[in-house]
């Protein structure tokens, strides 16, 4: 059975080995993540490359998705390293700080002070130091501790209910779009967008810098779940990151929330990745924990594109184990999950012709014993749709673009293939697509397959034909 949620891979100190990223897409990776928190310009270009060159030795493709950094919402360093907060300290977030003490610390992120009053609960360390401000004076933010423990150096910072002014895009970010653009990132990851307009700000950038990016917001703000409808309009996909999300609206409204994005994305013809602590026990344990099954188990349900690993694979001590447990739970997942077509779709108008065509082919491949899609591509976009309605029936989008193969990797139930037929006369394109699924062991003599293509042939996004084979004969056609 094929796996038809795919894998996203953090790369990190713990997978920059060439053997271990071999054994790694061994595993199932369809996707690497590159954490532009980390390392440098180049650093990014050559693992890019090696990425690539592996994939193609192994006649393979990989997706690569560039995250940036954001904006660093974080505390200052401590003169030794961390302290001991305790319930009922005053302890200072004060921005002029050099060196934190007992007392107080600094903050990267100088304009907290004019994000706090009187009355507002901070949430450090992902929510494990509770802050509530007494008074805000000058530069600096008197709290009394409320939730305390160890904190050191760095650790992140949440306003309960969100408020954070932080723009999106910082100046890092803006020059490492540059660099995503120069490595040819399929996706751009963007933290903390808060609206549409951080989106669109993003795609001018990357396409100013030549890029063709498909856009990821990270659904980090509560904010941005006031702004999810605009938020996705201007995206390709969101990713629903439940570390930071989870801080500020509370860790209970997540799975609900989860659900929700996975559907609207879905609705929207928008891919979405699930990430944060998936499977965060494997970074120290070789199996992981019963209850991260299920978390994966239930992303898969949700109808996500993609689950992501993040320190698993990165930094931790099993990242081939990580993926292998990923991807066996997808499958077993998968294979309880029942196709459903949504009423929504059913019951609309379409104003594109080629999603007609998507929407015709996946209703007519559940209800008819078809044993493959193959659908002929030039952008992906027919492949996307397609892959929006849940459907048993594997979609092999065929395309002789690279960059469009790449971005292939993350649709959910699609898989890319290097096609480039001899010739542009449209039945022999035809037999040459069926020759390709025959050839790859996805069909055989008498399976029913459907085809679709666009006329002129070669012409993006002009999907058109929709075509019912039997492997060896044509059987009957549709065209609109």
């Amino acid at each position: 059975m094929q796996r038809k949620t795919k894998i996203v891979a953090t790369l990190g100190p713990a997978s920059n080995d060439p053997e271990v990223l071999n054994l790694m897409m061994q595993a199932g990776v369809d996707v690497v993540r590159l954490n532009f928190s980390h390392g440098n310009p180049k650093d990014h270009i050559d693992r890019a490359e090696m990425v690539r060159a592996m994939a193609r030795a192994r006649g393979k493709t990989i997706g690569v998705l560039v995250d940036l950094q954001g904006p660093k919402i974080r505390i200052g360093k401590f003169e030794h390293g961390k302290i001991t907060l305790k319930n009922g300290d005053t302890f200072i977030l004060d921005s002029d700080c050099t060196l934190g003490t007992q007392e107080r610390v600094g903050l990267d992120y100088k304009e907290l002070p004019r994000d706090a009053s009187r009355g507002t609960t901070l949430l450090l360390d992902d929510g494990r130091i509770v802050l509530w401000v007494e008074e805000v004076r000058g530069n600096e933010i008197i709290c009394t501790v409320k939730q305390g423990g160890a904190l050191s150096n760095n650790k992140g910072i949440n306003r309960q209910g969100g408020g954070l002014s932080a723009a999106a895009l910082t100046e890092k970010d803006m020059e490492d779009i540059k660099t995503a653009a120069a490595l040819k990132a399929d996706y751009l990851a963007v933290s903390f967008p808060r609206d549409g307009a951080d989106m669109q700000l993003a795609r001018k950038l990357m396409v100013a810098a030549g890029g063709k990016s498909m856009l990821v917001a990270k659904i980090e703000r509560a904010e941005a779940i006031t702004n999810l409808d605009e938020i996705l309009d201007a995206s390709d996909a969101i990713m629903v990151a439940r570390g930071d999300l989870g801080v500020e609206v509370g860790d209970a409204a997540v799975p609900a929330l989860q659900k929700r994005m996975i559907r609207m994305a879905r609705e929207k013809n928008k891919l979405a990745i699930t990430a944060t602590q998936m499977m965060e026990s494997m970074i120290n344990s070789p199996i992981p924990t019963r209850a991260e099954v299920s978390d994966v188990a239930n992303a898969v349900i949700d109808g996500t594109d993609a689950v992501m690993l993040s320190a698993e694979t990165a930094a931790g001590q099993y990242p081939v184990e990580a993926v292998a447990a990923m991807d066996r739970v997808c499958i077993e997942a998968e294979k309880e999950y029942e196709t459903e077509f949504s009423k929504r779709r059913l019951s609309m108008q379409f104003s594109r012709v080629d999603e007609s065509i998507a929407m015709a082919t996946t209703y007519l491949a559940s209800h008819l014993k078809v044993k493959a899609i193959a659908a002929l591509t030039e952008s992906g976009a027919t492949p996307l749709m397609m892959s929006r309605i849940y459907t048993d029936v594997p979609i092999y989008a065929l395309s002789s673009d690279v960059g469009t193969r790449r971005k292939l990797t993350l649709f959910r139930g699609v898989y890319p293939v290097n096609f480039r037929p001899a010739t542009q006369e449209r039945e022999q394109v035809l037999h040459e697509a069926e020759d390709e699924l025959r050839r790859r062991g996805a069909v055989r003599d008498d399976d029913l397959i459907i085809i679709t293509i666009g006329e002129p042939i070669g012409k993006s996004g002009g999907t058109n034909t929709m075509k019912i084979v039997k492997v060896g004969e044509i059987r009957c056609t549709s065209k609109a």
